[in-house]
C-alpha cells in the first residue's frame, strides 16, 4: 500500500491487487496506520489497482471509515471497479462511503 499526499489538505493511500480474508487483517492495520499517521483532515482511498475485494476488505473500510471519524477526519473511496463498486452497491456501503470516479473529483469536491 501507498500513501501519497497530494495536497497539504489531502492524503491519498492506494492500495492494490486481491484484498480478501487472507490479508484485511493487514490491510486495516495498514489504513488506520495511515490515517492517523496523517496531518491530513482528508483521505482518499484509491481503488484503481485493486484488483478484487471480499468482504473482509469491506470490513476493513468500515473500520477505516469510524477510525478517520473518530479523528475528525474525512475518509472518500475513488477509482472502483465496476466489479468492486457492485459490493459495495449490494451491501449498500455505497450509501455509507463517499465515492469518486477518480482522485481528481475527490480533490475537486474538497476544493
Amino acid at each position: 500500500m501507498q500513501t501519497l499526499l497530494a495536497r497539504p489538505q489531502i492524503a491519498a493511500i492506494q492500495p492494490s491487487g486481491h484484498i480478501n480474508a487472507a490479508n484485511a487483517d493487514e490491510f486495516r492495520q495498514q489504513l488506520l496506520a495511515g490515517i492517523t499517521a496523517q496531518p491530513a483532515k482528508n483521505i482518499v482511498v484509491d481503488m484503481e489497482t485493486v484488483e478484487s475485494m471480499d468482504s473482509a476488505g469491506l470490513v476493513a473500510l468500515v473500520a477505516a471509515l469510524t477510525h478517520a471519524q473518530q479523528l475528525n477526519k474525512r475518509l472518500m473511496i475513488c477509482s472502483v471497479s465496476s466489479r468492486i463498486r457492485i459490493i459495495f452497491e449490494l451491501t449498500q456501503l455505497d450509501r455509507v462511503f463517499e465515492m469518486f470516479e477518480n482522485r481528481t473529483a475527490a480533490e475537486v469536491a474538497i476544493a
